[in-house]
C-alpha cells in the first residue's frame, strides 16, 4: 500500500520505500506501535460474529426465564484429552551466551487419557470421569494412587470417550447435583461434540429435568467456562509433575503415575475462584454478554508497572537483630549492621561495609544451596517411594472394562463385594507322583566279593 501511494505521487511509477520505512513510520506516530500476530482459524474467526454471540446470550436468558434455573443450577461440561509423557513449553533460564532454543527432556509417552470434567457457576467442581485406555481396571491404580472415593475411572479401546460413556457421565452428573438444586431444572451449557448429542443422552436429560443448551461451532474459546479458565491451569499444573517425574529420573509415565500426577494437578487448578472466574468470563454468570462481546474487537491495554519488591522498606525498617533463617532475613541482618556501623563511627567505613556484604552474600549462597538440596531431597525420596511401591504391588484384576468409582474399587478389594470380583481360572496344579517306599535300608557291599562288612581294599578273596 506505501508503495502505491509513493507511486502516485510520483512521476516514476517504479519507486518503492526503504526496507526502514515500516519501523519509522510507528516511531513518528505515537498512537501506533508494533505487536506480533498470532495463527487464528478462518472458521473461528467467522464465528465471532457479535451479532451470532448476541442471539446466543439472548437464548441463554430465555431459557433461564423460561424454566425458572437459577444461576447456582448452571453448569458446565467439556473433555480434555491428556497424552501421559508430554510436557507443554515453558519457561526456563540458560546461560546469556547460548542461542540456540533450550530444550527439555520428556518421556515421550503419548498414551491417551481423557477426563471428562463438570463444574457449577457458584464454584463448585464435580468429581472427575477419568477414561484410560485397556480392558482390566488394576488393582494398583485405586491402592497407591489415594484418589478420592468419588472419582471415577473407565475404560475404553484408545483412551477416547464414546456415547455410551458421555451417557455414563451424564447419570454421574444427575447423582451429584440432584440434591444440590435451587430450582426445579438444571441448565447444561455443552459444546457440539457427537456424544453430546445422542438420543439415549437427550431422553436422560428430558426425563430428569435437565436443560441442555449448545454453544455455537468454534466459539468453545470464548463461551466455554471450562475453556476459559480451567482446562489451561490444569494442563500446565499436569506439566509440572511430569517435569518433577522427569527431574526424579522417572522416564516412564505410566496409568499409575498419570492418575497421581493428575490427582495433584486437578487440586492445584480446578478451585471454586478460578471456576467462578470462567463463568464470569464466559459472560454467564454474572450474566454479562459485554465481557464477551467487548473481546470481539483488537483492545490495546497498557500494561501497569509492578512493584517487583512490595515491603521491603518497611521490612528492613522492623527488623530486630537475630540469627536469619533464610535469605531474605539474613539481608536484612546485613542491612541492619551496617546501618549501626555508619551511625557509631566518625571515619569512613567502607572496609567494614565490604565486610558485611561478603558475610551476607557467603550466608545467602550456603541457603540457597541448602534450600535446593532440601527440595531435591524431598523430589528424590517422593519418586523413590513412588518407584518401591510400583514395584511392589501386583497387576492384579478386580474388573473386565466398565467404570468404577474409587469406592466401589475399594469395596471390591475390601472383600464386600467379592461377587463383583472378575474370578480369573486358577492353573492346575501339578499333582506329585507317590514314589515307591524302599523296602530296606541301603546296606553297601564289596565291589569284589558282593558281601557286606568290607570293601574291595580290604576284601581277602581279592589277594
Amino acid at each position: 500500500m506505501a508503495n502505491q501511494l509513493l507511486s502516485t505521487r510520483s512521476d516514476d511509477s517504479t519507486r518503492r520505500v526503504g526496507k526502514k520505512w515500516a519501523g519509522n513510520f510507528v516511531k513518528r506516530r505515537p498512537e501506533l506501535q508494533t505487536r506480533l500476530s498470532r495463527k487464528y482459524d478462518y472458521q473461528r474467526a467467522k464465528c465471532e460474529d457479535p451479532a451470532l454471540i448476541s442471539k446466543w446470550f439472548q437464548l441463554v436468558e430465555a431459557v433461564k426465564a423460561k424454566y425458572g434455573i437459577a444461576d447456582n443450577d448452571i453448569y458446565n461440561f467439556d473433555e480434555t484429552g491428556f497424552a501421559m509423557g508430554m510436557i507443554s513449553t515453558t519457561t526456563v533460564v540458560t546461560g546469556a551466551e547460548s542461542r540456540d532454543k533450550a530444550k527439555l527432556a520428556q518421556p515421550g509417552n503419548r498414551e491417551w487419557a481423557t477426563v471428562i470434567q463438570g463444574v457449577g457457576a457458584e464454584g463448585w467442581a464435580l468429581p472427575p470421569f477419568i477414561i484410560l485406555a485397556g480392558q482390566y481396571h488394576l488393582a494398583s491404580w485405586y491402592t497407591a494412587t489415594k484418589l478420592p472415593a468419588d472419582w471415577v475411572i473407565a475404560l475404553s479401546d484408545n483412551g477416547w470417550t464414546t456415547n455410551e460413556l458421555a451417557l455414563q457421565w451424564l447419570q454421574h452428573f444427575d447423582k451429584f447435583t440432584a440434591q444440590r438444586c435451587y430450582s426445579d431444572y438444571r441448565l447444561l451449557v455443552l459444546d457440539g461434540h457427537e456424544s453430546h448429542h445422542s438420543a439415549a443422552f437427550e431422553l436422560y436429560c428430558q426425563e430428569h429435568k435437565i436443560v441442555t443448551i449448545c454453544m455455537p461451532p468454534h466459539s468453545s474459546h470464548i463461551l466455554q467456562p471450562l475453556d476459559i479458565g480451567c482446562f489451561g491451569p490444569l494442563k500446565q499444573a499436569y506439566s509440572k509433575e511430569v517435569e518433577s517425574l522427569i527431574r526424579a529420573h522417572i522416564n516412564h509415565i505410566s496409568k499409575l503415575e498419570f492418575l497421581s500426577g493428575f490427582h495433584k494437578a486437578f487440586t492445584a487448578a480446578i478451585t471454586p475462584k478460578n471456576i467462578r472466574s470462567s463463568f464470569a468470563g464466559a459472560g454467564i454468570v454474572p450474566y454479562n454478554p459485554d465481557r464477551v462481546l467487548s473481546k470481539l474487537d483488537i483492545q490495546l491495554l497498557a500494561a501497569t508497572p509492578v512493584n517487583s519488591r512490595p515491603g521491603t522498606a518497611n521490612a528492613e525498617a522492623t527488623w530486630t537483630t537475630k540469627t536469619p533463617l533464610n535469605p531474605s532475613e539474613a539481608s536484612l541482618q546485613a542491612g541492619l549492621i551496617k546501618n549501626q556501623i555508619t551511625q557509631y563511627q566518625n571515619t569512613s567505613p567502607t572496609s567494614l561495609l565490604a565486610a558485611v556484604d561478603q558475610l551476607s552474600k557467603g550466608a545467602q549462597t550456603i541457603m540457597h544451596q541448602m534450600a535446593l538440596i532440601r527440595a531435591e531431597n524431598t523430589t528424590l525420596r517422593s519418586a523413590n517411594e513412588l518407584l518401591s511401591k510400583r514395584r511392589q504391588l501386583k497387576r492384579q484384576r478386580i474388573q473386565h472394562g466398565g467404570t468404577l468409582t474409587i469406592h466401589q474399587a475399594d469395596r471390591i478389594l475390601d472383600g464386600d463385594a467379592v461377587d463383583e470380583v472378575v474370578e480369573q481360572p486358577a492353573p492346575p496344579k501339578r499333582q506329585r507322583t507317590p514314589q515307591p517306599e524302599a523296602t530296606s535300608a541301603h546296606i553297601r557291599r564289596c565291589g569284589n566279593c558282593g558281601k557286606p562288612g568290607h570293601n574291595i581294599r580290604t576284601c581277602q578273596q581279592a589277594s
